[in-house]
């Protein structure tokens, strides 16, 4: 039987994000103290606040809405880095051809499932709290997401590297939920269920995972 991805399982992945050390990342370290990054707090301030606002802006349409945090997306994640992130250690054996189909269905999925838990929020604006220095462009940055209906500021971090001379985020903390790592160990363990068949994967996902239901 195979194992349909879940974005989010905070009672069972909490642990498991502890446990992946050894992923393509790295596992995040605690965003507590330590040096800061001026640059890398800029970012985030910039580039998270426009998701935030594109979520709350009441005048768009739901497609409008949809086609704006597209966009706000790629100028905010490196997107490429993360679709080969969630996929572990089948990353060295997916063919082209099943690379091309996957990342067009993840990235839905994806856009999806951030949409949602960023969007549970309600908020209408994002504060940088600070930031932790893993090592140099390796860097977690603390926010806070307020106003609207969000009736305290609520915390959300971001993992951002700079490769290039470029920031761009590669996973988000919500919850207390890291969501590219719990993506990563639900698709791994969906294709392990499945002997190893990615195909299972992109099907699931273009069957049922574009668009997770918005969490009550």
């Amino acid at each position: 039987m195979t194992q349909t991805p879940s974005a989010f399982r905070p009672t069972r992945r909490l642990a498991l994000c502890a446990a992946l050390g050894l992923s393509m990342l790295g596992a995040p370290a605690l965003a507590q103290g330590g040096a800061r990054d001026a640059g890398a707090e800029q970012f985030v301030q910039s580039r998270a606040q426009r998701i935030i606002g594109v979520l709350a802006d009441k005048g768009m349409t739901t497609a409008q809405k949809n086609a704006s945090f597209h966009t706000a997306i790629d100028e905010l994640a490196d997107v490429p880095r993360v679709t080969n992130f969630v996929l572990g250690k089948y990353a060295r054996v997916i063919t082209p051809d099943q690379k091309a189909r996957f990342s067009a269905v993840f990235r839905t999925y994806a856009e999806g499932v951030y949409q949602n838990r960023l969007g549970d929020y309600h908020g209408e604006s994002l504060k940088v709290t600070g930031s932790v220095v893993r090592k140099p462009g390796d860097v977690i940055v603390n926010t806070v997401v307020a106003g609207g209906q969000v009736s305290q500021p609520l915390p959300v971090a971001w993992r951002v590297l700079n490769t290039g001379g470029a920031w761009k985020v590669v996973d988000v903390q919500v919850s207390g939920v890291w969501l590219a790592i719990t993506q990563q160990q639900d698709f791994v363990s969906t294709i392990d269920n499945a002997g190893g068949n990615i195909d299972v994967l992109i099907g699931q996902l273009q069957r049922g995972g574009q668009r997770p239901t918005r969490s009550k």
